[in-house]
């Protein structure tokens, strides 16, 4: 009798094995697929383009203290007439070279649907990039804030912590935010680690005393030196993506918004 229990246990303790280690494969799966899917819409919504430098000084002070050369134009184009005509929530495109951001940006009615969504408005666990629905449209605001998942292969906003490395963000100064209207260069000036409560999130419409109090608070917080500090001038992103600190943290980083004219 002790006998067949302990092969019953064994089985069932095999069962649970295998049954876990299905569980790996299929989510793992669907990371691929997922992955898969968001390198075929930048194949196919998005072109390299030459690249064109400039060496002012202003522009300089973006990459650090040397004079190396920066771009002058996007990296890349979207053709958003087709990308909107497939899902007209679409608002952007984010793309940072070199790194594995390259990715359609959304904005829906509410912050639930593109955390288990893709682009397509197809179930995906790994979500889409997608900018709070309590922004205005057209990062109107004087900062937006981005949300993206922290996937464990490094995909989506998973490798926003790289930014706590000086060295990472001196090779990495810039993004680039395209949208239908108008290009944005994103000038980094500070990464963090915070908590999902913290005023970080906190949405301003228009300047004031408080929004530069808020720019000059999050430069204070910063893992890295910017290469120039950013005035409470002009609009602002927030990219903010889960961490794993504390409960409830995040890591988000601070980019200015400047515009870059249209080719």
């Amino acid at each position: 009798m002790g006998k067949k229990v302990r092969l019953i246990i064994m089985a069932a303790a095999l069962l649970v094995f295998l049954g876990s280690g299905g569980a790996v494969l299929a989510i793992q799966g669907n990371y691929r697929a997922s992955r898969q899917g968001y390198t075929d819409a930048a194949a196919e919504y998005t072109q390299k383009q030459e690249k064109s430098r400039g060496t002012n000084s202003s522009a300089s002070a973006a990459i650090g203290e040397t004079s190396e050369e920066i771009l002058e134009q996007p990296p890349i184009t979207v053709d958003f007439e087709r990308l909107r005509a497939d899902n007209p929530q679409v608002v952007a495109w984010l793309y940072c070279e070199d790194t594995a951001i390259d990715y359609p940006v959304m904005q829906g009615s509410d912050n639930e649907f593109y955390l288990h969504h893709s682009y397509t408005g197809a179930e995906d666990q790994s979500g889409a990039i997608f900018v709070d629905a309590q922004c205005t449209p057209g990062f109107a605001d004087y900062n937006s804030i981005i949300y993206g998942h922290s996937m464990k292969d490094g995909s989506m906003f998973g490798g926003l912590e790289s930014w706590k490395s000086q060295e990472y963000y001196e090779e990495h100064p810039v993004m680039w935010l395209l949208t239908p209207e108008v290009n944005y260069r994103i000038k980094l000036f500070s990464g963090y680690t915070t908590s999902a409560y913290s005023e970080t999130y906190t949405i301003f419409r228009g300047p004031g005393e408080d929004f530069a109090a808020y720019i000059a608070e999050s430069q204070t917080n910063s893992d890295f030196t910017p290469a120039e500090i950013s005035e409470a001038g002009g609009r602002y992103v927030v990219l903010s993506t889960c961490a794993y600190d504390f409960d409830e943290a995040r890591y988000v980083l601070h980019g200015r918004l400047e515009q870059v004219d249209m080719q």
